[in-house]
């Protein structure tokens, strides 16, 4: 398979450096954390949703963090929010082909370029906009009806939205890198007020993840060539399964996709969920996260809120999730935020998380999400040694 011999991390939060130097930054960073050299790379993957900006093609804004760059195969990387771990993905398989030894993946996006009006629209492009496009609210919109729809089959949920925002603000407090370390009661995610106003159906603003500029970037190698690494994270398995677009082809209550890429990802690394020590997943909105409890197993299909009322996803309880403050703290730069769940998971495994760290943390699994539940990709990650 492959392993993580390298990494490194902006903070995430409006920035006033260009997308051209996010990516050049944590390019530079990531290579000199795995001490090899700019020549040592033998091929590129830059995850990025784009639109926010006229600026586009950005592949070879990758180059710009060294000369000995120039030349390299570089190749932009998109699959909605997944796009970071699309762009792992895909390094890892040119691993497995023998196409390269070492790979540098770099995910980045700039999104308060756009005026704020416009970056729900497009963040549209995400849905199938013939059937979508229209929906009042953008894309905090799909998931207000998602929440909808939930609400009306499992009962109001708000109460249980708003412990996981909670959740995940007090967990990212402990975050340097973090857009939002602000800890919020639940009473005050759980009530709507000028501070708190609804944004789509039952969703609030504290049930939302951010806007976000921010990078993030991976050096990945072949796992024999990682062994020389004092600092190594293996890819236990990986698994990518990908949904009909239009949500009227799906029971969007369910995220099928999800439940299907959780499965594949443990079948081949023969693990259960009961193996895992923390999970990072894809809390665009709380209703993701609520719905992703009871497809990755936790609980059953309608029953995710027992697994944040009896504190099972807490920090100290039986599955953390989200100890980073997910999306919903840390922030959410789309082309960026896959590969931030992989630094944040290879930090934990290494024991290198600081405040963060999840106790005896062995076996990680990732969940990244792009669309309503349309591109599902899992990772399962261990220390190599």
């Amino acid at each position: 398979m492959a392993a993580i011999v390298g990494w490194s991390h902006s903070k995430f939060g409006k920035s006033e450096e260009s997308l051209e130097d996010l990516i050049a930054k944590a390019a530079s960073d990531a290579v000199h954390s795995a001490g090899i050299g700019f020549a040592d790379v033998d091929a590129i993957y830059l995850g990025n949703f784009g639109g926010f900006e006229k600026q586009g093609f950005p592949a070879s804004f990758v180059l710009d963090a060294d000369p000995a760059l120039r030349f390299k195969p570089a190749t932009r990387i998109e699959n909605a929010c997944a796009t970071g771990t699309a762009a792992i993905h895909t390094a890892i398989n040119a691993i497995r082909a023998r196409n390269a030894r070492f790979v540098l993946v770099v995910g980045a996006e700039r999104m308060t370029t756009a005026p704020g009006e416009l970056i729900g629209d497009i963040l549209l492009n995400a849905s199938y906009r013939k059937e979508e496009g229209d929906t009042p609210g953008g894309f905090a919109g799909i998931f207000g009806r998602i929440a909808e729809l939930y609400f009306q089959r499992h009962g109001d949920q708000s109460e249980a939205l708003a412990m996981i925002a909670a959740k995940n603000h007090k967990n990212g407090v402990a975050n340097p890198y973090a857009q939002l370390r602000k800890e919020l009661t639940v009473e005050f995610c759980n009530t709507v007020s000028d501070k708190n106003p609804l944004v789509a159906g039952p969703l609030r603003r504290t049930d939302c993840s951010l806007v976000s500029d921010g990078a993030a970037a991976l050096v990945l190698c072949d796992t024999e060539t990682a062994l020389r690494f004092p600092r190594a994270v293996h890819f236990r398995a990986v698994a990518h399964a990908q949904d009909f677009l239009p949500i009227s082809r799906r029971d969007i209550v369910a995220f099928e996709g999800c439940g299907r890429a959780w499965q594949l990802a443990h079948e081949r690394a023969g693990t259960t969920i009961e193996d895992l020590s923390f999970v990072e997943t894809h809390d665009c909105f709380t209703i993701a996260e609520l719905i992703e409890y009871e497809t990755m197993g936790l609980t059953a299909p309608g029953q995710g809120a027992t697994a944040i009322r009896e504190g099972w996803t807490a920090k100290a309880g039986k599955l953390p999730v989200n100890p980073s403050g997910g999306l919903k703290s840390k922030g959410h730069p789309i082309g960026a935020t896959g590969v931030s769940m992989h630094v944040m998971a290879a930090l934990q495994l290494l024991g290198e998380a600081g405040d963060m760290q999840v106790r005896d943390a062995k076996l990680a699994g990732i969940f990244n999400m792009g669309g309503a539940a349309v591109a599902n990709h899992v990772s399962i990650l261990e220390r190599l040694r």
